[in-house]
């Protein structure tokens, strides 16, 4: 008997569930420097994919790997793309997004801190950031794997991101991808990172130039850590105790607990000179060091730091960072920041070895959340249900370093060899002078020791804050900043 054709059963169409790009565009405007600018924003996520080896169709394929999430800014009366600066912008962690450098110095919104940088109460609020530098280039903004929105397409395990190499390979490809699909290849291009954001610039710095062919007129490094020789606190190595020396001494001096007849930065320069001389031959040393000789040096530190000669001898004459934070203003139950200097917390005890919080998150954490999380749906009219991962505990937590096993992580070489085979390549580096998370002088040893040409040495400007990590919370320092910034960007152009 034949099939009535009613009887066949109809075919369901195929679902398509392949991951696509989730975009959202809106039109805003905002005053610069008493100048009206009126820009674009596109909000989403951008599909990436990579090239893999399929064993069936014995072939190449694409295949979708990760949705990374940005914020693009451009401004709308360019005419002439390739005349305008493009600066794509993250921080650090690892496992950080990039919301601290776009609501707190570069972007068009500004969280609404204290003067000082200290928390307002609650609620929170943000207002149009006069200092951005969306009059000066166009800005976008890119969370790395697992932060932010970013997350892998389904299947895809989210750790593999989770490493020095992979974290550079995804985001330079990202960019590479930015600048093809929305056609900026020519136009003046600028990294900017704070912290291991740092790190993460100068790695692709020549991530870009090797892989991709894409050379940069610029890094601007915010806080910057190239060499963590210089801030890892071990029993083999005396460098950061020699280069957290300053930093100890300019908080010393910020809370009064030194005293000298020189100005502020007469003092610092007293400290840099004893540091790399004095105290580095004693520490070189050791315990062959004479014991006249050990109290003399002691004697001089507890003078530049405030902390007693006792302390600092019962330290081997080494202080550590967290024992500083804790040691420095613990007459008054008080501790000090590690990422800002200038704030204080109060813990529950005091006499435990090290702090148990840092203020200086404590103070910005809510205000950026909450600034954040209205922004993206009030303003920029993008919806999800995902939580916005502003500091990921569990990426920072199981990062891997694989590639320098048995070694310092360590950029800087990166950076020389990027600087020397692109030499119009610019550098600038802002630094906190109450940053003891990376301290303004451990950054100037590892430029000092770039071993680069001394033709390419103009290319490199600093910058000084009296600020710390964020130097930017501090309102005469986002001021400041923003001339420094403007300046660098039209001298790399």
């Amino acid at each position: 008997m034949a099939e009535k054709p009613e009887d066949k059963k109809k075919e369901e169409p195929k679902k398509d569930d392949t991951p696509k790009d989730n975009l959202v565009i809106s039109k805003h405007k905002v005053k610069i420097a008493g100048k009206l600018i009126k820009y674009t924003v596109t909000t989403g996520t951008m599909v990436m994919k990579e090239e893999t080896f399929d064993k069936d169709k014995d072939a190449e394929i694409e295949k979708a790997r990760a949705q990374i999430f940005f914020i693009a800014y451009t401004r709308d009366d360019v005419k002439d793309k390739s005349k305008r600066p493009l600066t794509f912008s993250f921080n650090g962690g690892p496992g950080s997004s990039s919301v601290w450098l776009h609501l707190g110095v570069l972007g068009p919104r500004r969280v609404v801190l204290n003067e000082d940088g200290t928390m307002p109460p609650p609620p929170f609020k943000l207002t149009d950031n006069e200092y951005s530098i969306l009059d000066d280039t166009d800005l976008v903004f890119i969370d790395p794997m697992s932060t932010g929105y970013s997350r892998p397409v389904d299947g895809e395990k989210s750790k593999e991101w989770h490493t020095f190499r992979k974290d550079i390979q995804s985001v330079g490809d990202f960019i590479r991808l930015y600048a093809t699909r929305y056609k900026r290849w020519l136009s003046p291009k600028f990294l900017a990172g704070e912290s291991y954001g740092t790190t993460r610039a100068a790695g692709l710095s020549g991530y870009l130039q090797e892989r991709h062919g894409m050379f940069l007129n610029g890094l601007m490094l915010i806080s910057s850590v190239l060499d963590f020789t210089t801030l890892d606190f071990n029993y083999n190595n005396e460098l950061p105790y020699i280069l957290y020396l300053p930093g100890y001494a300019a908080t010393a001096w910020y809370h009064k607990k030194v005293t000298s007849r020189l100005s502020f930065k007469e003092f610092l320069k007293e400290v840099e000179d004893f540091a790399l001389g004095e105290y580095t031959l004693a520490l070189a040393k050791g315990d062959a060091l004479p014991k006249q000789n050990r109290e003399k040096i002691a004697e001089k530190i507890s003078r530049y730091t405030g902390l007693s000669k006792e302390f600092i001898e019962r330290s081997n004459l080494r202080i550590n960072d967290q024992h500083f934070f804790k040691e420095l203003l613990r007459d008054r139950a008080q501790t000090v920041g590690r990422l800002d200097s200038r704030f204080i917390g109060m813990d529950r005890i005091g006499v435990t070895a090290t702090p148990e919080y840092d203020p200086l998150f404590a103070m910005v954490n809510g205000p950026y959340t909450a600034g954040f999380n209205d922004y993206i749906r009030s303003e920029l009219k993008f919806e999800t249900d995902l939580p916005y991962e502003i500091l990921s505990e569990k990426v920072w937590m199981n990062w891997s370093y694989g590639v320098f096993e048995n070694q310092y992580v360590n950029v800087a070489e990166t950076l020389r060899s990027s600087m020397t085979f692109n030499p119009y390549l610019k550098v600038y580096v802002a630094n906190g002078y109450f940053d003891l998370g990376t301290p303004y002088f451990a950054t100037e040893y590892t430029f000092n020791h770039l071993m680069l040409n001394e033709k390419l040495r103009k290319n490199i400007s600093m910058s000084y804050y009296d600020a710390g990590h964020m130097m930017y919370v501090h309102k005469p320092s986002l001021k400041a900043m923003k001339k420094d910034l403007t300046k660098f960007i039209k001298d790399s152009i």
